[in-house]
């Protein structure tokens, strides 16, 4: 099965090592300044100046604004993990629910509208998304499916291009569904409906197609 894609590089220039303490406080201040400015406002000298570094230090690991921005929504993304539940049905229910709690966060709902509105008009800032949150979260619909499949729920399967258009339509079902659910209609994604929406979702991934 292909891997997701791994992190992408940043575009900065060579030089001296880069300090994981600074690039937390810069992703973290871009957030900040997105809840509080909206991206038509937000500037790079904005988030230098709440990060407390040169604005160089950040043109040496960003090339811009965009890709700055798409790389504060990642690390958010990135925390999402799938622990081990017992069930593919448990495991699902889990991950959508940790999904849903971050998008209640007022800088992961503001900081991933802006980059999906702005990206409409920007078709290299539609590349990073896709590279640097979309294809690195499908780690999680791989790891859901390789422990159902080694538990006996899913059968394995053999068909490679398959394997990943399969992988690619679960997760646009479940992050299409629950960032409508949450972010266009504005509804709750509490127990109940997670429930209700893992069981519509397991009855497809056990229908025909994979029997």
């Amino acid at each position: 099965m292909r891997n997701p894609s791994p992190p992408p590089g940043r575009t900065g220039r060579p030089g001296r090592p880069r300090s994981a303490a600074a690039d937390a406080a810069i992703l973290a201040a871009t957030r900040d300044a997105l809840v509080e400015l909206g991206w038509s406002k937000l500037t790079m000298g904005d988030v230098s100046t709440r990060a407390g570094v040169a604005k160089t230090t950040l043109y040496r690991r960003w090339a811009g604004k965009n890709e700055l921005v798409v790389d504060a929504v990642a690390e958010l993304f990135d925390s999402l993990e799938l622990p081990d539940r017992g069930s593919l049905e448990a495991d699902i229910e889990d991950v959508v629910l940790q999904f849903a709690a971050l998008l209640r966060r007022p800088e992961a709902r503001t900081a991933l509208m802006a980059v999906v509105a702005e990206s409409t008009r920007d078709e290299a800032l539609r590349d990073r998304i896709r590279s640097a949150i979309v294809d690195r979260q499908k780690r999680l619909v791989v790891l859901g499916r390789e422990r159902a499949q080694a538990r006996g729920e899913l059968p394995y399967e053999e068909d490679e291009e398959l394997a990943c258009r399969t992988t690619d339509l679960i997760f646009d079902v479940i992050a299409g569904t629950v960032v409508h659910r949450a972010l266009v209609s504005s509804e709750p994604v509490d127990e109940l409906w997670v429930a209700t929406f893992t069981a519509l979702l397991m009855h497809g991934l056990r229908g025909p197609a994979h029997a």
